[in-house]
């Protein structure tokens, strides 16, 4: 798994502070030939929301220059599956990267060459970048499965049936909303078996809200007094989330109905009301005989 994240959203357990170094000749140098600090300033933030740490030191208005990448690679919060890579950027371009699978550095540039070469000639900075497997990768990956991959909610299922075709044969959705985590298996039942032809389903769709959802297609010829059923398989559920479909008129149809009526009974009671008035009012007249 590989999650992304901004700087400011990463914790480091590490309390270890970059080493001072008094500027010097091979300094000097490596400022004019571009060089790489090994290390960035330490940062601290008390919550994230992914595992990739970016942290740009130069940057134009159009997007970094040079800029180094964390990224924690896992499957599982023990250590055997955390890959932890340092990556370095110039114009969006990697020029070298440490990977703890490897335990060291490997350029793709001319310059991330010979930056590999100098780095790995310092066994205390390997050292460092070894250890923040577990101070940067695991301490981060730990949280995240405890505040995120821990938790789960529920989806809500909505069926609808849409026109059908011309040979008789009908559409029926069943739309699934608002689940999290994003696995989740759809089905339906056809009278208590398991249906497997004519279903189509699309891709699981994020809100943007950390929700998905999820819409599958039965194509079927209907059959009197047949039941179809829905069924969502999802981690928040102990046991099949199964939903029948109701062939009656859908809600917003009996709708339609009750306005309908309800404006013709209403008609009829005013109609019957100015009738009786009429009535009233011709009874109560006087006839006077024309001379």
């Amino acid at each position: 798994m590989r999650i992304t994240a901004e700087a400011a959203g990463i914790q480091d357990s590490s309390e270890e502070e970059a080493e001072s170094k008094t500027p010097g000749k091979e300094d000097c140098q490596a400022k004019e030939t571009n060089d790489i600090p090994a290390d960035p300033p330490p940062k601290r933030a008390r919550n994230f929301c992914s595992l990739v740490d970016l942290l740009g030191s130069t940057y134009t208005s159009d997007g970094f220059m040079h800029s180094m990448q964390y990224q924690c690679v896992f499957n599982s919060s023990e250590l055997q599956d955390i890959e932890y890579i340092n990556s370095y950027f110039y114009n969006k371009q990697e020029l070298l990267r440490f990977s703890s699978s490897l335990g060291k550095y490997v350029g793709y540039t001319e310059l991330g060459v010979k930056q590999a070469e100098h780095f790995n000639n310092d066994p205390s900075l390997l050292a460092r970048r070894r250890r923040d497997k577990e101070g940067f990768c695991k301490h981060n990956i730990d949280l995240f499965y405890r505040n995120v991959l821990s938790k789960s909610v529920a989806p809500y299922v909505r069926i609808h049936s849409e026109t059908p075709d011309s040979g008789g044969r009908r559409l029926l959705v069943c739309s699934v909303y608002d689940f999290y985590p994003k696995d989740i298996q759809v089905g339906w039942l056809r009278d208590g078996q398991e249906v497997t032809q004519d279903v189509t389903s699309t891709e699981r769709m994020a809100d943007a809200d950390w929700y998905y959802q999820i819409h599958s297609h039965l194509e079927y010829m209907p059959r009197s007094g047949e039941k179809i059923s829905c069924v969502v398989h999802h981690a928040s559920l102990k046991d099949p989330l199964i939903t029948d479909w109701d062939p009656s008129l859908p809600e917003s149809e009996r709708n339609k109905i009750i306005i309908g009526a309800s404006g013709l009974t209403l008609g009829l009671v005013l109609s019957l009301a100015g009738f009786i008035y009429y009535k009233r009012e011709a009874q109560g007249r006087t006839l006077v005989p024309s001379s």
